[in-house]
């Protein structure tokens, strides 16, 4: 099957149980590849903070754990899970531990950076459309709260 969008693809979810991404058909997403043992970590806060605001207008965060930089997710998915919530409140989904480069590379990044944006570092941000296309790569040295990604995904959220 040809992947055409975000919402052609499936995962698991950090809870092991099967995470179609076609439920987020209509609305605008934010897809972080993230780990909790990261200078960045402490975005999760602020991704949070987008996540809660926006839902309501049909905006979500969705986060890919990943130990492809720096080897900085060690942790098994229950010791993710507990540190997101424990310490940043998260409720944005999350999924299992993926690659988001070489070799086994997963396939959800294998389609998100088809543009030629692939994250260098944890916390790298594709703004995603309502359609499940690609709007924007933002690296990962631009916050949840940075004027520029707030804009973009305002005028997301507008279409």
């Amino acid at each position: 099957m040809s992947v055409e969008s975000f919402h052609d693809l499936t995962t698991t979810s950090l809870q092991g149980e099967p995470m179609d991404l076609a439920r987020f058909r209509g609305t605008v997403v934010l897809a972080v590849n993230v780990a909790s043992e990261c200078g960045l970590t402490p975005q999760y806060k602020a991704l949070q903070a987008l996540h809660s605001e926006l839902a309501p207008r049909g905006f979500t965060v969705v986060g890919f754990p990943s130990n492809d930089f720096g080897g900085q997710e060690p942790g098994s998915p229950e010791q993710i899970q507990s540190f997101c919530e424990r310490n940043y409140g998260v409720t944005f989904p999350l999924g299992a531990k993926l690659e988001t480069r070489g070799p086994g590379q997963s396939p959800i990044y294998a389609f998100l950076t088809r543009g030629g944006q692939a994250p260098t570092w944890n916390f790298g941000k594709y703004l995603i459309g309502r359609d499940g296309k690609v709007i924007r790569f933002f690296a990962s040295d631009v916050t949840p709260d940075a004027k520029p990604l707030r804009d973009a995904i305002e005028q997301a959220l507008a279409s």
